[in-house]
Formats: structure tokens, sequence, C-alpha cells
């Protein structure tokens, strides 16, 4: 297998040189938004810029990527475009921003939108543009540039602007363009309405225009073919040709992808014959070349027979599709039974006969070119070739024609169920599909997209599919990679392979063996199983030999097979390709069975402990996939292949948390073999068609009218307020009696069937529309005891809180937009509240991305008035729970079964309270007996006695002398019954027999754990029958898909937190968790609450984010479709000042009261003059961001001073908890944590921050004060990513002091809204020492004390050293003075003892810490790395407060980075043990 070449990475420019270059200095002239006194608009500056930077370099990326840098296309190409200076350098131009906007993935229509007067006249001339010849004014790279500019149009429909063009393009009239227009008037009645669309157009002009326009698609397909034709197969070829080829047809797969355009396009597509013309091309005969452009036809070929009807949208079936099959077949065999005598055989034959191309080759091939031009016209496929002449078309392609149209097609769903789950080396290190780390955004690749539509159910599914697996590949691409390299594998002297080196994560095999192949299915050809057992010699550390051997059922592991040809000693080059080094030849996956005991039988999963097995050697038994195992046997015996099994010779694993690729392969797959039945309301708002807004409450034919909000308003004014413009009626006129809980009966409105008129409007404005009838009624007393008082919200919620909420409580889909801090979590909680108390029939599913948020959500549920054993929490994560409940499955079994020996307690103290003999509380059963005959009969009586008789009330001591229960409630607070009132006693009586009868309904419930005495058996009645709330993670939901269905699980509401924190397949899955109830679901609410202005899915490989776009969540892509939103809009987290640096990425956000009112938002930070701050860090000894790994980005200075500003914050009294440090790269991370550990990590006066990691791992969580490292000097990176800004700016509540190059982040246009604000503030660190924490300062104030302003990190590290020396020093003489103060200063003599023993652990302490916090003159851990040694003088430093100490710092601060820079081995996927001696 040929090795892949290595990519090149494109580095960026540094600020140096975008500073040097010609293009900066004209920025500065013309564009920059920082200069006021700009030049005039000169169309000859984008003239030279455009031959001098962009054609004479090729169209480099890095020229195009500074010019988008700078805001080219924002503040000089598109504000001075119009008609009159429009040039083919203008339109080039722009069109080459627009796609450097595209690949570096941010916004690219809004300067668009905001001046979109000229659009269609720029928009005509680019259609004009790509199809002009390539030797003309245009060159055929600038028509690939073109192309990938309409590619972004097609895919951009979303936008009006866009569509409003593009739509002209792909409509009814473009099939004026086909080549038999008379043949498809027949077929087609809607021609009539075509025919009447172009009669409507008139003018000259514009019916030019419109020609021009309709037959714009074919004209392009047309040059394509002669671009195609002109393609050489032997002789070189300019990649120029090449990659215009490539984007062409990806081009075309998008078209054919997206309903609106497939829906006319298709049939253009087919009446060009391209796929033919493509098929027979040499370019697809060029291996190398061509390798790319044959997948993307593939993708092509696919997506052109796609299973559905074009016309109107519906998937097709298998049958559907077989009919059509054989209607082609047997209009082809009637045509050739009429007219072409030579074709009988074929005519009077079987279609199973005649319809694969072997046998369509036999009957056809012998033909003449012009008989089967002749075929091909009759079918209406060519036209009509006149009399005696002869045809223009090749016989080749004139049988392919005819062939590949006809020929039997695999069923989808059978190519996709006979598809190995494991990636295979083949795709392993194939580039177009898996691409490298270095992917750059250049080429176009044979992907999958996922945009914002879809073609049906089945095609939503595979695309993910898909990349899902793709994305699973290029992780265990890495760890493979990994874990061989570690291995070392080398040639022995006789040829065979010796390993010199050892992996965590793999083991030589000692032997391998297939034990079992099992016979097929009926109608399948592959084996039903495949297992194999692959034996390991385990002579490893304990911990690592206790992994393998803890190795589980369906845990997943790969056979390699290696022969390499280096001898023994050669270095492994990360930089050179790895398959040649290593000599890698196959790679095949497997599941684990189990292990293999002493007799060779499998050691099963279970309560019981393992067996001890003795020596070293284990045996695993390992499921192989029966699909791969197939196939690889029909190679070996058909083509003479060696076989695969026998060579393997390494097994590797993988972290189970990275390792569950497999199920949710396995469990996508299940999903396309069943009818998937989504609800018809979301059917098509997921595909991306239809109204967007159908789906929303108030258009569901179903909305509940009146609704309990059960505790959600506080008071009757929290309620008014929280209905704006509405006109609240109170059934009740007492103002005393208006408490809550309220009942509301909303005005319902039919959203169906009604015109979107004036009527509409009208409507809307009456003053019944306006009106809510409030009612509030009283919850009926729970009993007498303290506990039976229900928990009540406390929150005020917010009106827009209030209309999430309401949302929630209807059918339908709710979509909630919860920016930082503005109580998402408190939303989800109440809408999870009143669903069970409004539908206490129902069941609701809590669906949430991490197991934090789940187990928040959990801690706030059960502060509210919900009965926990209807809380489920189905897998791992359960423990984190800060609680002593246990909500998982067994835990609730073993809460069932003492909840139930409780409540029998109960029933035996009530049993001799009434003084009844026998023993009913035995088991449920003679409990609910003695309910029903000995407790009902008393109550019953009871009730005759006391109740209202006629006109005359009861007196009101009947109540309680005739009460049968007052023995069992001696225990209960006395007296029960006040007296006061007839009314008041029943209800309190009433009461009590709630509570008696609550505990003989929770036993009734408890039956089923008598029955069923298996611990599993009880869990899964749990989950089935007694659960109301059911929670997991969306990872578990698309593990356990199987499972249960299999149950027999079902729900009527999902709730989804973190929304668009999740995965578009994985948010999908959740809603198919249950069989469809005679063909329908039964799901009524889906809620969906997430922030899509933060961070979306993590993806790790780039292509797949960028190109694939597979990063987009649903809950994102509703957003981009239109789909309406409830955007929350008052944040209680942060300062309003720290808001501000984010707040204007969303819809009026605003802080709610107490961020004004609360002493810790108005009160300063202590030490420190603003509440937040960016300090410009420069280049320490020379160096800013370094590299040592693919994106591990290191910065030192900035790391040092963000290590220093902490260690001075808890200098000064803060709490080190209250302060995390946050980076937006792990190597940052690493480094930190590494200086921490060197420098205070175990010092007792200063502690260890709360947390240290990366922005987008801190996404959900927050702290008081905030310390970030942006890391980059020569590049923004992927904090371009304003998603990402926006939640590195929204994670302080009191204080965030940023760390960067300010030159470089200044100039970024879509961080320019946050960071003018922060480049308001001086950029060097302003402090306060002599302020002691906490401050009575007012934030804002001018401090008494004097400001210290810190012009680097040498200065603020030596600062921080002084400080903390003088701390000590000062303490220390502080101790030493009280302790020589005389006997009668002391009140007591005992206190002196005290104080003396605990002074002398203080003293003892000290000497401790002098020690831990390294001097700036200590050198004595420079000798660890003395490569990194430096003679930087303190003149080069730039420090000013200590000369002498300044170099001594640099040398002992280098060998920090001496410590962690050199992360290869260290920072690799595998645990620190694996790493060679010698790194940390």
């Amino acid at each position: 297998m040929a090795a892949p070449a290595q990519p090149k990475k494109i580095v960026a420019p540094t600020v140096s040189q975008i500073n040097a270059e010609f293009v900066t200095q004209l920025a500065c002239k013309y564009w920059a938004p920082h200069i006021k006194k700009k030049s005039p608009f000169d169309i000859k500056v984008i003239e030279d810029i455009y031959e001098k930077e962009i054609v004479k370099s090729r169209f480099a990326i890095r020229k195009i990527m500074l010019l988008e840098f700078s805001q080219y296309l924002e503040n000089y190409l598109w504000m001075n475009y119009s008609p009159e200076v429009s040039s083919k350098a203008y339109l080039m131009s722009i069109c080459c921003m627009v796609n450097e906007k595209f690949r570096e993935n941010v916004p690219a229509w809004e300067i668009f939108k905001k001046k979109p007067d000229h659009f269609p006249f720029f928009f005509k001339h680019i259609l004009k543009a790509a199809l002009a010849e390539t030797d003309g004014e245009f060159s055929l790279h600038e028509q690939t540039v073109l192309l990938l500019f309409l590619d972004h149009c097609f895919n951009s429909l979303e936008v009006d602007l866009i569509r409003s063009q593009v739509q002209q393009l792909i409509s009814l009239p473009m099939w004026m363009g086909l080549q038999l227009v008379t043949g498809l008037l027949q077929a087609f009645t809607a021609i009539r309405y075509l025919i009447h669309v172009c009669s409507l157009v008139n003018e000259a002009e514009a019916r030019e225009l419109a020609y021009q326009e309709r037959r714009f698609l074919s004209q392009l397909i047309q040059k394509f073919i002669s671009v195609l034709k002109s393609v050489p197969l032997s002789e070189p070829v300019t990649m120029d040709k090449v990659h215009y080829c490539e984007r062409f047809i990806e081009l075309m797969i998008d078209l054919e992808a997206l309903l609106p355009t497939r829906r006319w396009f298709n049939t253009i597509l087919d009446d060009s014959h391209l796929l033919v013309h493509c098929y027979l091309s040499n370019l697809v005969r060029r291996e190398e070349d061509g390798h790319l452009f044959s997948q993307l036809l593939d993708m092509l070929k696919f997506y052109t027979g796609f299973e559905i009807n074009d016309q109107t949208g519906n998937a097709l079936t298998e049958n559907e599709m077989t009919t059509i099959h054989y209607d082609r077949i047997t209009s082809l065999q009637r045509a050739a039974f009429a007219h072409f005598p030579e074709l009988y055989d074929f005519a009077l034959s079987n279609v199973a006969e005649v319809d694969t191309r072997e046998s369509l080759v036999k009957f056809f091939g012998p033909l003449s070119s012009n008989t089967l031009h002749q075929v091909a016209s009759y079918l209406c496929l060519l036209p009509t070739l006149p009399k005696n002449e002869d045809t223009t078309f090749d016989k080749e392609f004139l049988l392919e024609l005819l062939v590949s149209r006809h020929e039997r097609r695999i069923s989808q769903i059978q190519q996709l169920n006979q598809m190995p789950l494991y990636p295979t080396e083949k795709i392993i290190w194939d580039e177009n599909i898996v691409p490298t780390e270095y992917y750059s955004g250049e080429g176009c690749l044979a992907l999958p997209k996922l945009n914002l539509q879809f073609l049906t159910l089945h095609d939503y599914l595979l695309r993910n599919f898909n990349l899902f697996r793709l994305e699973s590949t290029y992780e265990i691409r890495q760890d493979i990679e990994d874990s061989v390299s570690r291995m070392k594998p080398w040639q022995s002297e006789y040829g065979g392979v010796v390993f010199g080196g050892w992996a965590r994560m793999a083991q030589p095999i000692v032997a391998f063996t297939v034990v079992e192949v099992a016979k097929p299915n009926i109608g399948e050809n592959w084996p039903t199983r495949v297992r194999a057992d692959v034996t390991i010699n385990l002579n490893v550390r304990d911990h690592i030999k206790d992994e393998w051997e803890g190795l589980r059922k369906h845990d997943v592991c790969f056979l390699i097979t290696v022969r390499p040809t280096k001898p023994y000693g050669t270095k492994f080059d990360r930089r050179r390709p790895f398959i040649e080094q290593v000599g890698l030849v196959y790679v095949r996956g497997c599941e684990i069975q189990g292990m293999l005991d002493d007799k060779g039988r499998v050691i099963e999963d279970g309560p019981e402990p393992r067996p001890n097995l003795r020596g070293e050697s284990r045996t695993f038994r390992v499921f192989l996939d029966p699909n791969q195992y197939q196939q690889d046997m029909t190679n070996t015996i058909q083509n003479g292949a060696e076989d695969v099994y026998e060579t393997f010779n390494i097994i590797m694993r993988r972290k189970p948390k990275e390792n569950n690729f497999k199920a949710v392969l396995e469990t996508i797959r299940n999903l396309m073999n069943t009818d998937c039945v989504v609800p018809d309301w979301l059917h098509d708002i997921i595909l991306g068609y239809g109204d967007p807004s159908s789906a929303h409450y108030s258009k569901m034919p179903n909305q509940i009218a009146t609704l309990d909000f059960n505790d959600t308003f506080l008071s009757i004014e929290h309620l008014k307020a929280s209905f704006p413009g509405h006109n609240v009626k109170v059934t009740v006129e007492d103002p005393a009696l208006q408490i809550p809980p309220f009942r509301i009966t909303f005005p319902v409105r039919s959203g169906k069937g009604k015109k979107r008129k004036d009527a509409d409007v009208e409507d809307e404005d009456t003053e019944e529309a306006k009106t809510l009838i409030v009612e509030p009624h009283v919850i009926p007393n729970r009993g007498p005891y303290p506990y039976n008082q229900p928990k009540r919200n406390t929150i005020q919620f917010t009106h827009t809180q209030i209309e999430a909420i309401r949302a929630g409580m209807q059918p339908g889909l709710t979509m909630v937009v919860g920016p930082p801090g503005t109580g998402k979590t408190d939303v989800a909680v109440q809408i999870i509240s009143n669903i069970y108390h409004n539908f206490p029939e129902q069941r609701t599913l809590i669906v949430t991305h991490s197991n934090q948020a789940l187990n928040q959500l959990f801690e706030k549920i059960m502060a509210l008035d919900i009965d926990e054993r209807h809380l489920l929490r189905l897998g791992h994560g359960e423990e984190e729970l800060e609680t002593e409940k246990d909500f998982s499955r067994y835990g609730r079994v073993n809460y069932v079964l003492a909840r139930r020996i409780e409540l029998l307690e109960e029933v035996k103290r009530l049993q001799k309270s009434l003084g009844v003999p026998g023993d009913a509380s035995y088991t449920c059963e003679t409990a609910g007996y003695f309910f029903l005959y000995q407790v009902m009969s008393r109550w019953e009586e009871y009730i005759s006695k006391v109740k209202n008789k006629g006109s005359t009330l009861p007196d009101v001591t009947e109540v309680s002398t005739f009460f049968p229960f007052h023995e069992y409630f001696a225990n209960a607070p006395q007296p029960i019954f006040k007296g006061r009132s007839y009314e008041e006693d029943m209800e309190i009586a009433e009461g009590c027999f709630r509570h008696i009868k609550k505990i003989f309904t929770q036993l009734e419930e408890f039956r089923a754990s008598e029955l069923l005495r298996s611990g599993l058996d009880r869990s899964k009645y749990l989950l089935v029958k007694e659960a109301k709330i059911i929670a997991m993670t969306c990872t578990h939901a698309a593990l356990k898909r199987h499972d249960l269905v299999k149950l027999g699980f079902k729900y009527d509401n999902i709730l989804m937190e973190e929304a668009a924190q999740i995965l578009e397949i994985e948010t999908f899955i959740p809603l198919l968790l249950q069989n469809p109830q005679d063909g329908f679901s039964r799901l009524k609410r889906w809620i969906m609450i997430g922030d899509h202005h933060q961070l979306p899915p993590v993806i790790k490989n780039m292509a797949f984010q960028k190109y694939s776009n597979m990063e987009q969540s649903l809950f994102t892509r509703f957003v981009r479709v239109g789909v309406p939103t409830v955007d929350l809009d008052a944040q209680g987290r942060a300062r309003a000042s720290l808001c501000n640096l984010y707040n204007w990425r969303y819809k009026n956000l605003g802080n709610l009261p107490h961020v004004q009112l609360l002493p810790e938002f108005s009160t300063a930070n202590a030490g420190l003059l603003y509440d937040f701050q960016l300090i410009n860090v420069e280049d320490f000894q020379g160096v800013g961001e370094s590299e040592p790994n693919p994106y591990f980005y290191q910065n030192l200075g900035e790391a040092e001073y963000v290590v220093a500003l902490f260690m001075y914050m808890c200098l000064l009294g803060y709490p080190a908890d209250k302060i995390s440090i946050l980076t937006t790269y792990n190597g940052q991370k690493h480094l930190i944590r590494d200086i921490i550990n060197r420098r205070c990590g175990n010092n007792p006066l200063i502690g260890r921050p709360n947390k240290v990691t990366t922005v987008d791992r801190f996404q959900g969580q927050q702290n008081d004060y905030i310390l970030l490292s942006l890391v980059r000097t020569r590049a923004v990176g992927h904090l371009r990513d304003v998603r990402r800004l926006v939640v590195a700016m929204s994670r302080a509540r009191l204080g965030l002091y940023i760390f960067a190059r300010v030159s470089l982040f200044q100039n970024c246009f879509e961080l320019t809204p946050a960071f003018s604000q922060l480049t308001a503030r001086p950029l060097h660190l302003h402090i306060i020492p002599t302020e002691p924490f906490p401050t009575t300062r007012k934030n804002g104030e001018r401090p008494s004390h004097e400001v210290q302003i810190i012009k680097n990190m040498p200065q603020m590290a030596n600062f921080v050293y002084n400080m903390y020396m003088h701390l000590i020093q000062t303490t220390h003489h502080y101790h030493q003075t009280l302790l020589q103060l005389p006997p009668a200063m002391v009140e007591e003599g005992e206190e002196v003892q005290n104080q003396e023993t605990e002074l002398e652990t203080e003293e003892e302490a000290m000497t401790v810490q002098v020690d831990i916090i390294p001097s700036p003159t200590d050198t004595s851990c420079s000798q660890e790395t003395p490569a990194f040694q430096s003679d930087t003088t303190a003149s080069e430093t730039g420090a000013s407060s200590n000369p002498e100490a300044i170099p001594a710092l640099s040398e002992s601060t280098t060998t920090v980075a001496g410590a962690v820079s050199a992360p290869a081995e260290a920072y690799t996927p595998q645990d620190a043990t694996s790493a060679p001696a010698g790194t940390k």
C-alpha cells in the first residue's frame, strides 16, 4: 500500500511579517479600521492587489488570508462596489475574500446584507464569467474560484439575498434548456405552467436575461465536459484542469443533495449524461491525479440515483425503486421487440436474466453505433438520428449510456448492511476521506456535508453515519500511530519483526486463531458470527496488566500487521510518513467477548470475583466483523491474496471513553433498517423544509388552554409582570386569596388553515386575545408532618423565562436560547416540574451533553416538589452527584426495597394503633387487603358521621372526636386539629387520610419488586413502568437505543439541555428510543435549551469540522432555518461591565437587578485597578508562541505572567478556589500546570487555582475571577470563532484578566466588539499592592492607595517574589515580638501556651514556604535542561525593578520551558507512564 505524502501545514504569518507586507501598508493607507485619515477610493489599488498579490502568488492562501484579515472586503471592496467600477479584478477579489471567509468558517454574507443594492448586478457578472472561454479573459484557475463561490451561494439558501438570486437559476423554466423538450412535453403536465411563465416575459432585454439564467447550468455542464475531454490519458496534465473538474463535481453533488435545487436540476443532469461522460473520461483512468475525482464521481452517482421522488420529495420504498427499475427494463424490451429484430432474445427474456451489466453488454455490445443511437433515441435519451446520417457519438459512450441506465442497482440499505463497521488501513490513511490534522481547507474532499436541508431521513442518517464513522477513524489513526511508533517495530536480522519499545495501549500478539465461523442467515452471504482467540504475554507493570485484564465485553480492539523494513535501532521520525517507517500492512477491528480462564472458557462479567490466573500469558476471545471477514476471504479465494488473519502481530486497545463508536454506528444502522417514525409535526423541520414555525405551540392543533403553573409564580404581582401587554383577570377579587399556585387559561388560536392576512393581525390585537384568566387554587393538605409540606420554587422568573416555561408545557417544539448566566437550568427544571404536575401519567426524558450538566439538573430537581421515587438516572456519572442519594438503576432498586420496608413498618404501626390482629405488614399484598378492609371502612364510617348534613354545619369538635387515627398520628406535631373552623379541621382530617393512602399507593407500586427476584428485572421494571423522569447523556442514548427499544421503553416528552453542544445525530437518536404506537410516534413535546453562540460539539479533525460542517448541532441548524426561539434576556452571573464584553452577540441581553444591587458586584477587586483588563505580553527571550506538536501551542511569557498574577492575588488574600486559569490551547494548559507545580502548587500560603483548563473544557462552568491566556502571537487561530470568544469572556463573575499579543487580536474583524472595549483601557497591568482583600472601595472609584504599573512579565515575577519574601519576614518578625510580650499583657495564661504551640508550627511552615517559592536568583534547577540556557541581559528583558535578579529569573523561567516544552512524547494521547525515560 503506497504511503500518502505528508501534507504541508500552512504557516500563518507573524505580526512582524504582517506589518512588513505590501498589503498591510496599503491597508493602513486606504481601509484599516484604526486609521482615521484614509485616502480616497482608487480602483487602481484593487487592480494592483489582484495582479501583484493574488494572481502572481497563484492565489496563495497566505496572501488572501492577510487581505481578508485586514478587513479588505468589509472596508474597501464591497463598500465601494458599483456597476460603474466593476471589473474582472474587482469580481475576483470579492470572490476570493468570500471563499476565504468560508474556509476560515466565519460569517461571509453580513456585509452584503448591509448593502444589498448592487448584489444582483454582481451576481449576474459572476455567472457570465463562469461561462467564459478558458483561454479568454478568465483563466481556468480563476473559474475554479468562481465555481467555489457559486457552491457557497447554493449552500447559503437561508440568506434571503442569496436565495433571491439562486432561485432564478434553478426553477421550472430551466427545463427549456433540455435537449428533448418535446419528449418531456408528454411526460410532465407541469410544462403547461412553464409555457405560461415564459409568455409573461415580454421585454427583449428581460427575455434575453431570463434565457441566459435558465440555460446557465446546462451551459456550465457543457463547458465542463469540454474541459474534461481535454485531459489526456498519460501525458502531463495541468493541476488547474484537475482542480476545476473536482470543484465542478462538488458543485453538482451539492445541487443534487438539496431538494429545492434537485427538484429541477436532476432532470437537466440526467439529460446531459454527465455521469457517462465522466466515467469514460481519461481523468478517471489516471490513477494518481484522478483518485479524488473518481471518489467524488461515486458520490454524485449515489445522489443522482437517490431513492426519492424529485417532484414530491417523498422517500421511495424498496418496492417503488424496484418498480422504477422494471419499468425501465420493460420499456427497453418493448422498444427492442418492436423495432430491433436483432434484440428479440433480449426482448423475450425475463428481467432478472438481463438486468446485470454483463448480460446487457452481451446483448448490446455487438450492435453498431447507429443502432445503439436509435435505441437510445426511442427511449428519449438522445435526439433522433436523421436518416442516412451516422451518429456523432462513440460506441463506447452509447453502450455505457444504455447499460448504466438499465443495470440492476444494489439498494442503499443493502450496501450499508454489507459495509464493515471497523475502518481498515485503506480508509484510515486515505487523505481524501480522512485528512490529516494539517487540513488547510484549500481543496475539496470526497466527504458528505451537513448543511441546512436533507433529502430524506435516510439521507440524513446516512450522511451522519459516514461522518461519524470517519471522525472515529481519524481518532483511531492517531491512536494506532502513537501506539505502534512507541513499540518501535524493526526488521530483525532474519527478516522477522522485533519490537524495540513498548506501549501501554498495545501488545505483541503471541498467537491468533479463528475458532468459529457461523453459517450465514437466509438471504445473506456473510457469516452470522466470526470468533477468534488472541493470546498475548502481559509481562508489564501490575496496573497496566490490570487494565488489559479489565477489558470488558463489547470493548473494541484493533488487530494490526506490521512488516518493518528498517533495521534495528532506526529512529522514528514523526515528520515522515508513518506507514513506510513502521511497515504497516493491515488493520482490522474486533470486539472483546471476554478473557479465557485456565479451562478455555470465557470469564463472564458479573458480581462474582474474577479467578486469579497463573503466569503472564492471557487469551482473549474476540468477535471479528463478519462483513469484513467475508470480503477478506473472498479476496483470498478469488484473487489469491494472502490470508490477512494469519499475519497479525499487534493488538491495540483504546480508552473506554473514546471507544464507543461501533455501538453508535450500529445504532444508526439499525435506525436505517427500521421505519423511522418521527412525529408528523417534526418531520419536515428536521429535514429543513416547510414552515419552520409549524411546530411552535401557537400553531399546534392540540394546544392546551388551561395550565397549572404550580409554584412558578411567587405572587400575583409576579404573574402580572410576567405577561406584559396582557390583561390579567383573577377569578377571585379578595387580595388575600390571590396567592399562588395559579391556573391560567390562555386564549387559544388555531394556527392551521388561516391565511396570514389582515384578519390574522386584527385577531392578534383583539382584547380577547390578550386576556388571561387566572384562578388561584389551594394544594390539598398532604398530612400533619412537616415533611408533608411541598417544596416550593423561590426564583422570581423574568417574563422571557415564563414564556419559555409556558412554551415547554404546551405540545410542540420549544427552542430556548440561553445566554451565559440567564438561568437555563432553572427554566429547564421548572418545565420538568410543571409537566410532572400537569400530566402525571406522562413520562419525560432528559438528555444532556455532559454528566456534569445532568447532575446540576438533578440537584435542582430534587429541590422541587417531585417525588424521588419517580426519578431515574441512566449511565455512568451519577457518582458525581453532590448528594447521598443514588439515582442510578440499582440505586433506585435499593431505594424501593428500603422504602418498602419503611412503609411496611408504618403499616405495622397503623395496624397496632387500630387494634387489628394478624400480620398485615407481611407483604405489599397483605397491606393492600388491610387498607381495603380495615382502613377504608373506618374512614368511610368517619366521613358518614362528620360530613355536612343538610344546611347546618356539624360541630367542629366532632371532626376531632370521631377521627379514627389519633393514636397513629400521635407522633405528629400536636394538636393536629386546631378547632377554629369545621372546614379547616376537615381539610386536616382529609390530609391525614391522604398521608395514609399514599403509603398504600406506594406499596401497591412496589408490589412488583416482591414478585421480581433479580436486581436486573427490578431495574428494568423501574425504567419501563415506575420512573416518570428519566435522565441520560446523549452518548448513553446512542449506545443503548437497541436495549431500550427491546425493553419497551416509552416516553412522551424530551427535554435537552446543552442542545447546541450535542452532535446532530446524537440529538436525533433520542427521538427514536421507543417503538411507534400504531405507526405514530407518541412524542408530544420536544424542549431544546442551549446557546448556539457558545461552542459547538467537539470535532477533532479540522476537515470534518470545516468542510463537512460536522460541528453544526441540530439546535444551530434549527436556528439557521428560522425555527422560532425564546431568547432569555437577563443575566445574573457577571458584573454589568463584564457582561458588556459579550452581550453584543445576543438579542437585548440585559442584567438582573441584583447585578447592580448586591455588594459583591458593586465592590472593586482588591489590589487591582480594573475589574477587567487586557494585558499585552511581548516576546519573552525573543520567543512568542511555540508549537512542539501539531496544534500543541505554548507561550512561556504568558504562562509565567498568568501564574505571577495568580500568586499576587493569593498573597493579597483572594481564596485560590475562587480563581480559575483558562487558555485556548492544550499545550498552554500543560505548561501553566507545570509552572504552578514548580512555583506555588504545594505552598499553603498560595495553593492551586480552582481549575487550570481550556476554554472549551470550561464551558458551562464559572468562577469569580478568570485569568485567560490567548497564547497565539502569529495568527489569531481558533479564537477567531466568535463562539469561543463568547465562552471565554463569559466565565468570570467579578474579574477577568486577559493576557495576549494585543497587536494581533485588535485587528480581527470578528473580535472587534469585545476588543474595542478591552483596548480602551491601559494595556499594562495596573495593581494596588497595598490594598487588602476584601476592599471597601466601590468599583470604578479612584483608589486611596498608590497604583503601580507593571510593564512586563519579568517585572511582575520579581515583584511577586519580593512581596512574598516581605510577607514572610513581616509575619516572622510579628510572631517573634508577640512571643516576647510579658505575661501581664495577656489575659489568660492558657492562651499564651496555645499561641506558642500554634506559632511554632507556623514558623515551621514558614521555613517550608521559603523553600517552596523559587527565588529569582535560584538556579538550582537549571542543571536539568542546559539546552535552554540563555545569556539574556536585563536590558533585553526590559525589566526595571531588580536588574541584578532578572537574568537569573530568565534562567529559572526558561528551565520551566525545558521541563514542559518537549511534549512530543509526554503529552501524546498515551498516559505519562508509557513515556520514555527523561520526559515528564
